[in-house]
């Protein structure tokens, strides 16, 4: 397949990507395939949350969090997520998910808002009691719980954020 690379005018994702991050492409007219490169992109992130109540997790997320979904069939739902970064932190200890034969990197979920405090009034009015607020360095956060006891994260952010860049 070959890619016309033309400026802005390049329509396809993948001409986007060489566009913006092949340099040796950036020349008006020269083709994905002259440079040389497979064009490799990411295209999304797709989280796992393990539960021990799925179902009562999804309609969480479905009704009390009013994330949109699609639906896979046999009670299996898909949510869109909002716009989302990623940030390393050091552990103790192991912490990862058996998946597929492999020990894959533990994660924490923590929704952002920008008003905390209306976020977790607006809970509150859904009857959900979240956990107390703490403050730190980098912004202010609680808990969310989900019915399987688990517990989500949210925060309002203090630090510039990563959301409004291109991956």
């Amino acid at each position: 397949m070959e890619l016309a690379i033309r400026g802005t005018e390049a329509t396809s994702q993948a001409e986007r990507y060489v566009r913006f991050h092949s340099k040796k492409a950036r020349k008006i007219g020269q083709t994905a395939e002259a440079t040389g490169y497979t064009l490799a992109v990411f295209t999304g992130a797709h989280f796992l949350f393990y539960s021990k109540n799925p179902e009562a997790d999804r309609a969480f997320f479905r009704d009390v969090l009013s994330l949109r979904f699609i639906e896979m069939g046999e009670g299996w739902l898909i949510f869109a997520m909002p716009s989302s970064e990623a940030a390393i932190h050091p552990s103790q200890e192991e912490f990862s998910q058996k998946h597929s034969g492999h020990d894959l990197l533990g994660a924490v979920l923590y929704l952002m808002c920008d008003d905390l405090g209306l976020m977790i009034s607006d809970l509150r009015a859904k009857e959900i009691q979240c956990t107390a607020i703490q403050s730190a360095p980098w912004g202010t956060s609680t808990t969310i719980p989900l019915p399987s006891g688990a517990h989500i994260g949210l925060y309002q952010p203090s630090h510039p954020t990563a959301l409004n860049l291109r991956a």
